[in-house]
Order: C-alpha cells, then sequence, then structure tokens
C-alpha cells in the first residue's frame, strides 16, 4: 500500500513534468525582484510575487521598522543593496520622492524599473509620472505598470478584481519580462504601446464614472423638471384654489409620479441616437460618413441611459407596493367606505375602473421584466456568454418591446383623463401627456424603418453601398469590338 501512495499519479511526471510553481520556484532563471518602497502596496505586491513563485527583495531607507511588516520569506533590506540584488525593480514610492533615490543611478543601471505611481490629480498636459523617472534614470529601462490595480486587489487575488494590467515602455524585452511576471500573478497584460502612453495610463484610475455623467445629469434634470411640474399641479394648486394641505404628498406620491416618467423619457433617450443615425445614413446615402460628436457621444453612452431608466423603473414599483403601507391610504379608505354607508351605497363596483387597473398593472409588470431582462444582458460577464445576434435581438427587438409595453403603461394610467378639463390645472396639461410626446415620437420613427422602401435602402447602405457612387451601365453605342460591346464606359 505505501508503495502504491508513493507512486505518481502520471507516468515520469516526478521527473520531468513536476508542478509549474515548483518549476518556477526552483529555476534558477528567475529574475529577483526588487521593491522599492514599504507602503501598503508594496507589502501587498511581495505577498503576490512571493506567491508566484519569485524571490522577493525590499528596499527601504530604514529596514529594522519595517522588517515585521512584510513575510518572513521576503529580505527586507536597505535601498542600495536591493537594487544591487534586483533584476527587475518596482518603484512604489510616491513620484515626488523620486528625486531621493538618484543616488541609485549607478546601480539601477541597465535594469528595468516598474514604475507604479499615480498622480492626485488628472493629468492632460504632461510629462508623466514614469517619463520624469526616465529623465532620473536615463541608463534604465523604465516600464509603466500596475497604477490600475489596489493593494487589495493585489492581496485578494485577480479573481476578486480587475485582471488587467496596462504596460507601456520604449522596450519590448523589458515589457515583455514584465508581461511575464504579470502573468505569472494571474493577471493579463496589456500593452499600451511607448512610454508616451503613460500618461493615459495614469489617467485611468483618476477618472470618475466619465461615462455617467451626461447620463446621470439627465436623469436628475429631468426628475426635478418632472417632480416641480408634479408638485405644482398636485400640491401647490389645491392649496392656491382650496387651501386645501396636500403637501403630505412630497415624500411618496409626488416621488412615485416622477419617477415613471424619468424612466419612460430615458428609456426613449435609449433608441432615440439610433434612428437618428439611422436617418443620417438615409439622407447622406452612405455609412461612411462620420456621425457628429455629440451623436456619437449619445450612442456610446445608450447603456448607462438604460441602466438609469431601470433604476427609476424598480424604484417606481417599489413605492407603489409602499402605498397601502401610509397612513394617509388607510385614512382615505375609512373615509371612503365611511361616506359610502353614509350615502346608502352598496355596492361601488365599477368595471371600467376595474379593467384599467387590471390592465394598468399587468402592463407596467411585462414593462419592469423586459427591463430586467435588458439590464441583467448589458453585463460584461452575460453579454460575453452569448452571440452579436442574440444580444442584437435583446437590446434592440425586445428593447422596443419594452418601451412599446411601458408608453401601453403610462396610456392606460391616463385613459379618458387627457380629455378632461379639470386635469387641467393652471392650464397645464397632466404630466403623462409631456411624457408620451418622446416615446411615441420613438415609435413612429421605428415603424418608419420597417416600410420595405426604407428598410431595404438602410440594409443596403449599412452593407456598404453608396449613393453618390452607385455603378451606372449605359448602353453601347457604334463602338464596339470584334462583335464585343466597348465597356469602357461602364
Amino acid at each position: 500500500m505505501p508503495d502504491l501512495m508513493a507512486r505518481p499519479l502520471i507516468p515520469g511526471g516526478s521527473e520531468g513534468r513536476g508542478s509549474c510553481l515548483e518549476a518556477s520556484m526552483s529555476d534558477p532563471r528567475n529574475p529577483v525582484i526588487g521593491i522599492l518602497g514599504t507602503g501598503d502596496f508594496s507589502r501587498s505586491l511581495a505577498k503576490r510575487l512571493m506567491a508566484a513563485g519569485y524571490q522577493v527583495v525590499v528596499g527601504s531607507r530604514t529596514p529594522k521598522r519595517f522588517v515585521a511588516l512584510f513575510p518572513e520569506e521576503a529580505e527586507v533590506t536597505t535601498q542600495m543593496e536591493a537594487a544591487s540584488q534586483a533584476d527587475l525593480v518596482f518603484v512604489a514610492v510616491y513620484p515626488e520622492h523620486h528625486s531621493t533615490l538618484v543616488s541609485l543611478k549607478a546601480t539601477l543601471a541597465g535594469k528595468t524599473l516598474v514604475d507604479v505611481s499615480n498622480g492626485l490629480r488628472l493629468n492632460r498636459d504632461g510629462p508623466s509620472n514614469a517619463e520624469l523617472l526616465a529623465d532620473y534614470f536615463p541608463e534604465s529601462v523604465v516600464v509603466k505598470g500596475f497604477n490600475t490595480i489596489s493593494a487589495w486587489t493585489l492581496q485578494m487575488g485577480p479573481r476578486d478584481g480587475n485582471r488587467q494590467v496596462f504596460l507601456c515602455g520604449n522596450s519590448q524585452k523589458a515589457k515583455d519580462s514584465v508581461k511575464q511576471v504579470c502573468c505569472r500573478m494571474g493577471f493579463i497584460p496589456v500593452d499600451m504601446g511607448l512610454l508616451s502612453s503613460s500618461l493615459e495610463i495614469e489617467n485611468l484610475p483618476l477618472y470618475l464614472f466619465p461615462s455617467w455623467r451626461i447620463p446621470i445629469l439627465c436623469t436628475l434634470s429631468l426628475f426635478a423638471f418632472f417632480y416641480i411640474y408634479n408638485f405644482t399641479q398636485d400640491v401647490l394648486h389645491p392649496y392656491i384654489t382650496s387651501r386645501k394641505n396636500a403637501f403630505y404628498k412630497m415624500p411618496i406620491d409626488t416621488v412615485n409620479l416622477t419617477l415613471p416618467s424619468v424612466a419612460l423619457v430615458m428609456l426613449s433617450l435609449v433608441y432615440l441616437p439610433g434612428l437618428c443615425a439611422a436617418f443620417r445614413q438615409l439622407c447622406s446615402g452612405t455609412k461612411y460618413k462620420r456621425f457628429p460628436n455629440w451623436l456619437d457621444c449619445w450612442l456610446t453612452t445608450r447603456k448607462q441611459f438604460g441602466l438609469c431608466s431601470f433604476l427609476c423603473a424598480v424604484l417606481h414599483a417599489i413605492y407603489s407596493l409602499c402605498l397601502p403601507l401610509r397612513k394617509s391610504a388607510r385614512f382615505k379608505l375609512i373615509n371612503m367606505a365611511y361616506k359610502q354607508v353614509k350615502m346608502g351605497v352598496e355596492d361601488s363596483w365599477v368595471d371600467e375602473e376595474v379593467w384599467r387597473m387590471e390592465l394598468y398593472l399587468s402592463v407596467g409588470i411585462m414593462a419592469l421584466g423586459l427591463l430586467s431582462l435588458l439590464a441583467v444582458t448589458s453585463l460584461p460577464s452575460v453579454a460575453n456568454s452569448i452571440n452579436w445576434r442574440e444580444f442584437s435581438f435583446i437590446q434592440s427587438s425586445l428593447g422596443y418591446c419594452a418601451l412599446s409595453m411601458a408608453t401601453a403603461h403610462t396610456l392606460i394610467y391616463g385613459w379618458n383623463r387627457a380629455f378632461d378639463a379639470s386635469q387641467y390645472h393652471f392650464y397645464m396639461p397632466p404630466n403623462f401627456i409631456l411624457v408620451l410626446v418622446l416615446p411615441i415620437v420613438v415609435l413612429l420613427g421605428r415603424l418608419a424603418l420597417f416600410l420595405p422602401c426604407v428598410a431595404g435602402r438602410l440594409r443596403r447602405i449599412r452593407r456598404g453601398w453608396e449613393s453618390c457612387r452607385q455603378i451606372r451601365f449605359m448602353l453601347p453605342g457604334e463602338e464596339y469590338r470584334n462583335g464585343m460591346e466597348d465597356i469602357s464606359n461602364v
């Protein structure tokens, strides 16, 4: 039995195929990795490098002070000693302290320096921290990288964070060595080119939702507009005309009326730029003419517009479920029952109102379900698991179905109140009339693109046909050669 347990599972595996980690740790050609700096990032980097099988030496100005913060396997020594031992050095100090390393210039000559620093604010003019470091050490090779990876991601591993590491540098050999280290740590290196791209890499962690600014601003603006509009009609109007206090509606009722308005308009704004692009291609007769910058930006932020719409729709559903829990709703129900008893009304059933509410809720639930499907498929993990035709069908076809359901939900809510003069407070139309304008325009535009003459022309344009370059065949004249027509005039 002991002989069987000692036998390797794969024949010859113990001799020539050992594990990658054991092979990498026992390989004398593995470079010694040096780290200059003893901060949080340096400690996490040291742990991840040792887990990948590298020998790590950490350089510090006061090594005895920080030796207890690093694993026992890592050697904590002076900066000069670490620079002399290491083949590849991570410079993990603040960029304003790069000048303090100038004394190591001769020791670091010919070695690869990996700059992991970030700036405190966006730097659009340059030079970058990596370029300044290269000026300090002209005889070394500087590679920019690992600045988009946090210390937490390094410590927990790439499975719990972003796996991509952006790299750039002027030496391909140096970048290849850093890529090898990156891969063994479990990350995916992305080569961004020369060191001149380091400014862009350093600015990446400093952006604050750049693609979300316009959608969020649009959502907040629409919410403020519709909230003030609903407040004027439902709260301010009864107070001015009949001194009726309805300010209690502000936290729940007014917000619940505003959220679906914003959700429907934002959902319309998801599909409106596609229609604008399609009609622009039809008018220009080509797909090779560049869209205006505003339309190009709009097209690239449709996902964010859709997610903002989904958020408002979900909040509307939650607010609607909470409506019966309010004290005001209970008091209204008790007062209504008391009035019916006092008036001797036995049956208050109204078929029209019952049908209206049943249809209103049913269509709203279907619209929210379709919006949920659109939101789920917009996740990168889900979008990568389906092909382009499936993704296009969900986001386009089912998206327009969701817009149609949401429009029908609003139409059923309005019912016949659009023709009731008492609903026009301060001569202002009810809010659902304003909300329906944009989605109806979008749906009518989509129907126009379904016309055979329009759809066929658009299909040809998107396959490369151009109206200004179409080939015109002319009937041959008298010229012919050997009984064959002259086609030089084609």
